[in-house]
């Protein structure tokens, strides 16, 4: 029985999570959860689920979601990072799965480390900020980091085929997003509903936006490098429209090694939580024959340049990575609040790292000043543009 923290049970890869512990209850047991601001939902899976702890994002919603539920829950709702951090921490948990997205994750999966959780990560942004300072605090606390991306997952289960000495290159495959066949000129006009129509998978607003821009995939490059320990020039991208193929490893012999399956969440979650069990989730199984077939073309840089971006800010280190990222969750949220458009995105992320100091990627102090400041930078920017600038 693995007992289970869950940061972010309302977004969409927490609700597949508890789809997951809902399907084998003799498995798992949750016993804290946290979520945003969706707190009917959140009510209605604290009935089912019956967590020992939970927080909520704000002060507010900790009372409406007290008024909501039986007495007995009143006095172990918390809010903010410091309910984060003690859900993550938690001592009746034993692991704690990350499912929230953006930088809000980094502190309490830090957290979740220092107490000896073992992580499912489902939140790339806590290796794209800190994978440096985060894979040395997991070696130092004998704590697992198995990831819940479907490509992080899909690279973790092709490296179980040979040794991590033989490893050449792993190659990471984007779906392209709802905009691969449209030219520079029509990304400039197109709008939030139309980036958000992702083509395979159901996902939540920020992912969605950061898979149309290929920021996603970026961010996934730098998770990458920290989480299996590999260079930057032997990631690479390609783009696979099908979302069939989740991710490839290269070895050093011209062997490669894929792993497929259709596109459901739950199958790199129930991975990473039964590893190395695998568990019959009754899904549709992958038919080849009905696939038709697999096509895969290297990314365009120049009508989606935050891939580069990203690429850039690895090379440059230090808090770099952290600034991309924090600028990168300031335009996301501009363009989907209609104040810039699609293709300011990458833009803005740009000035704003040629506009932030560099700073220790080892203290974590540094890494979110580093995010603040580029935060503060990528929103005087989006003023700019809407002034016309």
């Amino acid at each position: 029985m693995k007992n289970i923290s869950l940061l972010g049970s309302t977004g969409s890869i927490g609700k597949n999570v508890l789809e997951v512990v809902r399907k084998f209850p003799d498995f798992y047991r949750i016993r804290a959860l946290s979520a945003g601001r969706n707190i009917e939902l959140l009510a209605a899976q604290i009935r089912e689920f019956r967590p020992e702890l939970i927080s909520v994002a704000f002060r507010e919603d900790a009372a409406k979601l007290a008024a909501m539920l039986p007495s007995q829950y009143s006095d172990i709702i918390y809010c903010g990072e410091e309910g984060n951090v003690k859900v993550a921490s938690f001592d009746r948990s034993d692991t704690v799965v990350t499912a929230v997205v953006g930088a809000v994750g980094l502190v309490p999966t830090l957290a979740a480390i220092k107490a000896g959780k073992n992580i499912g990560l489902a939140n790339k942004e806590t290796l794209v900020m800190a994978g440096r300072l985060v894979m040395q605090s997991a070696l130092k606390n004998n704590v697992r980091i198995l990831p819940i991306d479907s490509e992080h997952n899909a690279i973790f289960q092709a490296l179980e085929a040979g040794r991590r000495e033989d490893v050449a290159r792993i190659i990471l495959t984007a779906s392209g997003g709802p905009f691969r066949g449209k030219s520079a000129k029509e990304l400039v006009h197109v709008n939030p509903t139309e980036a958000l129509a992702h083509p395979n998978w159901d996902m939540g607003q920020k992912i969605s936006i950061d898979s149309a821009t290929l920021m996603n995939k970026g961010l996934e490059v730098i998770e990458a490098r920290w989480l299996f320990d590999v260079e930057v020039d032997a990631i690479n991208v390609v783009v696979h429209p099908q979302s069939i193929v989740h991710s490839l490893v290269e070895y050093v012999d011209g062997s490669v090694v894929a792993q497929l399956g259709v596109p459901d969440m739950k199958i790199p979650i129930a991975y990473a939580l039964s590893y190395p069990k695998r568990l019959d989730l009754g899904l549709s199984r992958l038919s080849l024959s009905q696939c038709g077939r697999l096509d895969f073309e290297k990314p365009d840089h120049d009508r989606f340049p935050a891939l580069k971006l990203a690429y850039k800010a690895l090379e440059l280190g230090g808090v770099m990575p952290a600034v991309l990222n924090g600028a990168n969750e300031v335009a996301v949220a501009a363009f989907l609040a209609e104040e810039i458009g699609f293709t300011d995105i990458a833009a803005l992320v740009a000035r704003t790292m040629d506009g932030v100091q560099q700073g220790d990627e080892m203290v974590l102090e540094e890494v979110l000043l580093a995010d603040q400041r580029a935060r503060e930078f990528a929103q005087q920017e989006v003023q700019r543009i809407r002034s016309g600038e």
